[in-house]
């Protein structure tokens, strides 16, 4: 079978075996939806046409490069009916993932037989659009309305015994070929086609209901909606719902949201590979150290476990070694309770774990990652002692935020060795790691890191050495404008709400009393030896910092918390501070609204970016979109604050960046890429 050829049809006597074979995944492209209308033709005269496909899936979605494009025939839809109206019925044999456009092949079936572990769902939510051939008008007629909501409204997926319970599939099979022969042998009655088959709308009510769910969990993003709405014409005859469907689905696919998740989607797989590690021969890791047991050390090494790999955990004492023995123990019992892993899985981790207030026990690791303090005094005293017991090949990393790693690894034999692995707590939930890169590392030490990060199950983006990296510089910016706009005029209920309405998860302020203001006050001290003196500094946060209002941890800190909540109330007193504030410094605060709050901080965002593209620290803006959607909940259905700008237009960002940065003289560069933006709209 070759690339021209993905579905065959091959006739053993009165079953016509149907088998496609286009790796990796089997994605309906257009090559395979022309070989599946021919083999609807070249079926004709057996009794059963048995469906499959060659590899480790079924149909695992659609082609995505074919979206920016004008739709190829044959339609998906079109091909989907040929199926269900063959006058010889198909079975289709399911197995790994059945998603998208591979389920809506399977409902068009006759019959769906599928093996054990067998996935299944309707995820085109997470481009941004709704299924397009017929989706969302046969799953509520095959599965129901509740469980059709939960896959193409919010991409749950469903294994083969729910999908047995819910009646999508008639069997779960060990050896399908077997299953198939045995049932063509004593074939039954055809049922009735899922088509045609009769489906309830939900009332007004439990619309509403069901909407106003929905929403609060999209924080702006249309298609959870879209779908839901799409659901509801399963009520209409198939002829009339179907072409909705199809319309809509077109339309979508079009649209700004399908375009930013697919943005997304390609630029998640576009960093694993940097051009820094092409060629690069990833090392072999069976045991890792981490150094420091506190959340951050604790969820690295529960991460490290779930992945298989022995961890030992270094503390200072007998005492830390326990507390962080404990507090590994509860997040991998947490995953036990939720259902991530079995009893056995848990036992076998907490059998390759051990926490210990020694270097030697930690002799013979692959790697070992620093997550102590944020200073540097420490973190070069625990790189002292592990290079005094580890191999002189042993990996080296440090888990720092802001500090320069070459000056961590200053005294440490074979620098090639060492590398930064910025992960972002908690660490045992969030997906990004920045792998910081230094002059002396060798790539191949970097392909572990990338390596590792995979076998992590997270998302890696390799890093050049500035203050903050590529997020935390970012953030800084953020924050910085942020409270610019405090001290001319705006309160910090204002500017959350308006980021929140932009879809982040929470604003600015509300997002440092999670984290902790003592984090940035630190770092802002750090930095004032070599800050600027023409740079606008405020000192409102420092003020509050110094009055010990620290976040929520505190009891209170822009804002302020009842006892027992972690709500955000408005605070007199910080508004009566920041008012005063202005006072003090001869500013008349003026109003903003909220676009404006939000132009201004995406634009200080989007141009702090291109600034760390070109110079060089990250490898392109795809990293530094991946960066902010992974590691600081910027809204993926935005794509990212690179792709966001590019699809507002770069002169207009370069235009809220020249008044900006003429409100704050001497705080702000304009990235080269915004000033030629600007240049062009003038010329």
């Amino acid at each position: 079978m070759t690339a021209d050829m993905p579905v065959t049809v091959r006739k053993d006597g009165d079953i016509a075996w149907v088998t496609i074979d286009s790796p990796p995944v089997n994605a309906t492209s257009q090559a395979v939806r022309a070989g599946l209308e021919s083999a609807v033709e070249a079926v004709k005269g057996a009794r059963l046409a048995v469906l499959k496909c060659a590899g480790k899936t079924f149909i695992a979605g659609g082609d995505m490069s074919e979206f920016d494009g004008p739709a190829l025939l044959p339609h998906l839809p079109d091909v989907v009916q040929m199926i269900e109206d063959s006058g010889v019925p198909f079975l289709a044999l399911l197995h790994g993932s059945v998603l998208g456009g591979g389920f809506e092949i399977a409902m068009g079936c006759a019959w769906r037989f599928a093996a054990p572990g067998t996935k299944f769902g309707l995820p085109e939510v997470n481009v941004g659009i709704i299924p397009g051939a017929g989706g969302t008008q046969r799953a509520p007629r095959l599965v129901g309305m509740e469980a059709a909501i939960e896959m193409a409204c919010n991409g749950r997926m469903y294994s083969a015994t729910d999908m047995l319970a819910l009646g999508g599939i008639d069997r779960i099979v060990d050896d399908p070929d077997a299953a198939a022969r045995a049932f063509a042998a004593d074939l039954p009655e055809r049922p009735v086609a899922v088509s045609a088959r009769s489906c309830a709308a939900l009332s007004d009510a439990e619309y509403a209901a069901k909407a106003a769910e929905i929403a609060k969990r999209a924080k702006g993003q249309q298609s959870p909606l879209l779908n839901l709405e799409s659901l509801q014409w399963a009520a209409l005859p198939f002829a009339e719902g179907q072409p909705m469907e199809r319309a809509r689905h077109l339309e979508m696919r079009a649209g700004a949201e399908s375009r930013a998740l697919r943005h997304a989607f390609f630029a998640e797989r576009q960093v694993m590979k940097p051009k820094a590690i092409a060629g690069a021969t990833p090392r072999d890791l069976s045991h890792v150290a981490v150094v420091g047991g506190g959340l951050m050390g604790a969820g690295i090494a529960a991460s490290c476990l779930s992945a298989g790999l022995r961890v030992t955990l270094i503390e200072r004492s007998a005492e830390e070694a326990s507390a962080a023995q404990g507090r590994v123990e509860g997040l991998v019992a947490g995953a036990l309770k939720r259902g991530k892993i079995s009893q056995s899985q848990y036992e076998s981790q907490m059998t390759a774990f051990a926490a210990v207030d020694n270097y030697a026990a930690a002799s013979g690791v692959d790697l070992a990652i620093e997550a102590v303090f944020e200073d540097l005094g420490v973190k070069q005293a625990v790189f002292a002692e592990l290079a005094k017991h580890l191999s002189r090949d042993a990996i080296l990393a440090t888990n720092t935020s802001y500090l320069d790693p070459r000056e961590i690894f200053a005294d440490i034999p074979n620098k090639a060795r060492c590398l930064g692995l910025h992960f972002f707590s908690p660490a045992h939930v969030m997906k990004l790691v920045e792998v910081v890169n230094t002059p002396e590392t060798d790539p191949d030490v970097l392909a572990t890191g990338f390596q590792l990060a995979k076998r992590l199950r997270k998302i890696a983006v390799l890093s050049g050495i500035c203050d903050g990296f590529i997020g935390n510089r970012m953030l800084s910016a953020y924050r910085r404008e942020a409270e610019y706009l405090l001290a001319d005029g705006a309160l910090p209920h204002e500017i959350d709400a308006a980021m929140r309405g932009f879809g982040m998860p929470m604003g600015p302020f509300e997002l440092q009393d999670l984290t902790g203001l003592q984090i940035a006050w630190a770092n802002r001290k750090r930095q004032a030896e070599t800050r600027d003196p023409a740079e606008r500094y405020e000192r409102i946060a420092d003020t509050l910092c110094e009055m010990g209002r620290l976040g929520q941890r505190s009891g209170k800190g822009w804002y302020a918390y009842s006892e027992g909540s972690r709500a955000p109330e408005r605070d007199a007193e910080v508004e009566a501070l920041i008012v005063a504030y202005s006072a003090d410094r001869g500013i008349t605060r003026r109003t903003y609204t909220e676009q404006d709050i939000r132009d201004r901080l995406l634009t200080v965002y989007a141009n702090e970016g291109a600034r760390i593209v070109e110079e060089g620290i990250a490898e392109d803006f795809a990293a530094v979109d991946i960066v902010k959607l992974h590691g600081y909940g910027f809204p993926r259905w935005r794509g990212g604050p690179m792709h966001y700008a590019a699809q507002v237009g770069w002169a207009a960002m370069a235009r809220v960046m020249a008044e900006v940065a003429g409100e704050s003289p001497g705080s702000w560069v304009m990235a080269e890429h915004l000033a030629r933006a600007l240049e062009g709209e003038q010329t």
